[in-house]
């Protein structure tokens, strides 16, 4: 098959009728048509369409290694620094497109498919382990050009250091039996984003320390019996693109996975019953790095976005003469330019992995990760400041074409543009960073890669530090 367009994508959706339930209710019909999740697809869609424009296609796909057909390039398994170069001008383009909105677009899905088959010969020799099935999904959603969901998450019930869940019924998604077609799995799973408007959904459960039923990984269809997706409260304001500029494109719905004895076939489980196993591999994957290097360079794009809204802001009420203006979009700007940086850095810094792949530096992207979440909520406060009461005083695209648009072009004019232009830009700022959807992006920046804390404990433990240490101490002329 080869790379799809956008019409492929949306039919194959609509064509698995996936256990949706939203508002109390199953979704039934196409769930292209349904106001929560029509635009977001549609946006979708327009993102597979990109893959066949003739001045695109090359930045955006490859020739499939055994079948010659074009694919998608972010499945592409890098072998140098011009490969992953590659990949980011891919990843760019399709972030610029949606203006780095879309956290789970198609490529950072796949580029964790990828990571994981080419680090499948971790698995290799141990127990109830599978690495050749990972290597298929790879092939099969490579091909196919297959979206993915996951779910990395457990139900925040008890969230104590020492949390031992002897419920009878379980909670958490674990292991209840096995048969000769596969193993059996019951409870529920969290967070999965644009849970049922993907092909697969790929689960990995690290079972913590104790337990091995909750130790396993696979991917299974979305339409799987027994497989059912709890949605959220829907963030979509409405259809109008004036009103509503970002919701009624990007809302990403997040969703509960339950498993209600969802049997799970052989051929599609990664590992089972082993907590080593579950805990090893994605630490000795290139998961992080690859997953990372996609986030990266999705936030820059978003940056670059946040910080073209601010100046737009500025630049429409003639406020760029304040030195505490100037100073906010300078905040912006060096955190933008630091982000470009280390992104940088980790594909100069890359290296041949031990299965022959080419890793961007997980130092670099590390430090990254640790940045984002701390400056997102500050660019968003930014602007808030910079919006001001412009903020909250913000007519409709239907109060313009009422009888009262004399008024609101009168007195809600901007210094260089009218006034039904400069709501609509301060309805963009109001909904990036003051309604439902502009706040869920920030608290999703936020814990992207999860727990701020861990991460910062994470880079504390693994930066090289000691090389530091030593050359205080040579200059110092003490013992280690």
């Amino acid at each position: 098959m080869g790379a799809i367009n956008g019409k492929e994508f949306i039919e194959r959706i609509d064509w698995l009728h996936a256990n949706i339930w939203l508002d109390g209710k199953k979704i039934d019909g196409k769930i292209s048509e349904h106001p929560a999740f029509r635009g977001l697809l549609q946006s979708k869609a327009s993102l597979y369409d990109l893959q066949h424009l003739p001045h695109l296609k090359r930045k955006l796909t490859y020739i499939s290694p055994e079948t010659g057909e074009t694919i998608g390039l972010s499945y592409l398994q890098p072998k140098s620094c011009e490969d992953l170069m590659k990949r980011r001008t891919m990843m760019e383009i399709w972030a610029r497109h949606t203006h780095g909105l879309m956290g789970r677009s198609p490529d950072y899905m796949n580029s964790v498919v990828m990571a994981f088959a080419s680090s499948a010969g971790a698995l290799e020799g141990k127990e109830n382990c599978f690495p050749d099935n990972i290597r298929s999904l790879y092939k099969r959603a490579r091909e196919n050009d297959l979206s993915f969901t996951h779910t990395f998450i457990t139900p925040q019930v008890n969230r104590s250091q020492i949390n031992l869940d002897f419920s009878t019924e379980p909670i958490s998604a674990r292991v209840i039996d096995k048969n000769n077609q596969g193993i059996i799995v019951k409870g529920a799973r969290l967070l999965a984003t644009q849970g049922g408007l993907t092909d697969e959904v790929l689960v990995y459960a690290a079972g913590g320390f104790f337990n091995e039923a909750e130790a396993f990984a696979f991917s299974i269809p979305t339409n799987t019996n027994g497989l059912k997706f709890i949605c959220r409260e829907s963030f979509v304001g409405g259809d109008s693109s004036y009103n509503y500029p970002l919701s009624s494109r990007y809302e990403e719905m997040d969703t509960i996975l339950v498993f209600d004895n969802v049997l799970v076939p052989w051929d599609r489980v990664f590992f089972y019953d082993n907590i080593d196993a579950a805990n090893d591999f994605i630490q000795q994957s290139s998961f992080h790095h690859f997953a990372t290097h996609q986030a990266v360079t999705r936030q820059i794009v978003k940056t670059e976005f946040i910080l073209g809204l601010a100046g737009l802001l500025v630049e429409t009420i003639n406020v760029s003469s304040y030195q505490h203006i100037q100073e906010k979009l300078s905040e912006i700007i060096i955190g933008l330019e630091t982000m470009k940086a280390l992104l940088i850095k980790s594909e100069v810094e890359a290296e041949i992995d031990q299965w022959g792949y080419m890793r961007p530096s997980m130092t670099a992207l590390q430090v990254a990760s640790n940045i984002f979440p701390r400056i997102y909520p500050r660019f968003s406060e930014i602007i808030q400041l910079i919006g001001a009461s412009g903020m909250v005083t913000l007519p409709t695209e239907e109060d313009f074409k009422s009888m009262i648009r004399t008024d609101l072009d009168q007195y809600l004019q901007g210094s260089c543009r009218s006034a039904e232009d400069r709501v609509k830009i301060f309805r963009l700022a109001w909904e990036l960073t003051m309604s439902s959807f502009g706040t869920r992006q920030t608290q999703y920046e936020r814990y992207f890669f999860g727990d701020p804390i861990r991460l910062s404990s994470l880079l504390y433990k693994t930066y090289p530090i000691e090389q530091h240490i030593t050359q205080v101490t040579d200059f110092l002329k003490i013992a280690d």
